[in-house]
């Protein structure tokens, strides 16, 4: 019986050391995020070096640019989603090429966007004019489609 809580005990303590590196390890990689967050989703955090992802806006940056009548182009993806792993590596550096300074709004780490936004599915990409959506592109396209798109709200400013 002594041999068993012994057992039992040490175990235990191992489980708990991980737990404390785990989560030393995830602190780390979460410090000074662009979400300004304590805490992050995992896939989120796997995102963070990824070139496709550092143009980041948060709901406040968007709502205050909106509401100042700017224009814009917001890309609404959650790290979650198949089609937006699939979709970035395509839209990201295509509207970097055409001159579109594309922001990123993340719908995991930030909820309130769907609704705030009428996001119905991701991907989703909205152009606003003077503040006001004046078009978007919900899913996933081939790139002929996209580059299209991006090419009519390019010509919008």
């Amino acid at each position: 019986m002594k041999k068993i809580l012994i057992f039992l005990g040490v175990v235990v303590v191992l489980f708990a050391g991980l737990a404390i590196v785990n989560n030393a390890s995830t602190s780390k990689k979460v410090e000074g995020n662009p979400f300004e967050k304590s805490s992050l989703h995992p896939e989120t955090i796997k995102q963070l070096d990824n070139p496709n992802y550092q143009n980041i806006i948060l709901p406040e940056e968007l709502k205050s640019s909106l509401d100042a009548d700017e224009s814009m182009t917001v890309y609404f993806y959650q790290p979650t989603c198949p089609a937006c792993v699939e979709a970035s590596p395509i839209i990201v550096p295509m509207t970097a090429d055409m001159g579109i300074d594309l922001k990123l709004y993340n719908l995991l780490e930030f909820n309130e966007g769907w609704a705030e936004h009428n996001i119905q599915s991701t991907p989703t990409v909205i152009h606003y004019q003077d503040g006001q959506e004046a078009g978007r592109v919900e899913g996933l396209y081939p790139e002929e489609q996209y580059n299209l798109w991006f090419e009519q709200v390019k010509a919008l400013d």
